[in-house]
């Protein structure tokens, strides 16, 4: 049995993932914005709540998470497409909640093929905007891209993957995607409780649908990550370690 979390757990592919999990036996905790999001899943282990969009909910939803141990995998599953707080939920919540909580055993970021089309011009990001600009979903989505990457050369200890669910009919989807719902969250399951052994490359993966996919050439370069890094701990005040 694994100590899993998986954020942004009240809807779509996080709840998918919860069910599918807790219903084999694992104990899932679930983080969803507010209490009265919890799914209906009756043999959950716990959950935690707070706006990813905020940071200082984010830091007390590290702190409420470490109440629970050491995980096994955070499946980052939240996130925001066409919003204000595109950069704040799929970027730096997730940097947050890395450096913040205690190492697990596994991390799993959701990305999204839209990643190939951000921009690779940090000096132009402002991590505080507040307004819809085009080409936001896709930034965020190669600097968690990045960051993964990232974690996955730093921490030896610790299994970073990414996964590109596809696009599949969730609420932030829509109805009328052509992807595989239920694809859409096999393959995080897997990266969070197969084996050790099992999956290759052990760590720093790119995946869709349990294969391996083609990610932006500066996710995996350790000058750009560095200079995500730098940024994102000058914007947080919390370094990655």
């Amino acid at each position: 049995m694994a100590l899993i979390l998986i954020t942004g757990a009240s809807t779509g592919l996080g709840e998918a993932a919860a069910r599918t999990l807790a219903g084999e036996g694992h104990a899932v905790v679930v983080h969803t914005r507010s209490e009265d999001r919890v799914p209906d899943i009756g043999s959950l282990h716990g959950s935690v709540h707070g706006d990813l969009a905020d940071m200082d909910e984010t830091l007390a939803v590290a702190a409420r998470a470490n109440a629970f141990g050491r995980f096994d995998a955070v499946i980052h599953n939240a996130g925001v497409y066409r919003d204000p707080g595109a950069l704040q939920v799929n970027t730096v919540a997730p940097y947050l909640l890395t450096a913040a909580m205690a190492k697990p055993r596994r991390l799993i970021y959701l990305s999204s093929g839209y990643h190939l089309n951000g921009s690779t011009d940090l000096d132009a990001i402002d991590f505080n905007e507040t307004r819809v600009r085009p080409g936001a979903y896709e930034d965020a989505k190669l600097y968690e891209t990045t960051l993964a990457f990232a974690v996955a050369r730093r921490w030896a200890d610790t299994v970073a993957h990414v996964v590109d669910p596809g696009w599949v009919p969730t609420r932030m989807g829509g109805p009328g995607a052509p992807g595989d719902l239920e694809a859409g969250h096999r393959t995080q399951e897997w990266l969070a409780t197969a084996p050790d052994g099992a999956i290759e490359p052990r760590t720093g993966g790119y995946w869709h649908h349990r294969a391996i996919s083609r990610s932006h050439p500066a996710a995996s370069d350790p000058d750009f990550q560095h200079a995500l890094l730098v940024k994102l701990e000058a914007h947080t005040g919390v370094e990655l370690g």
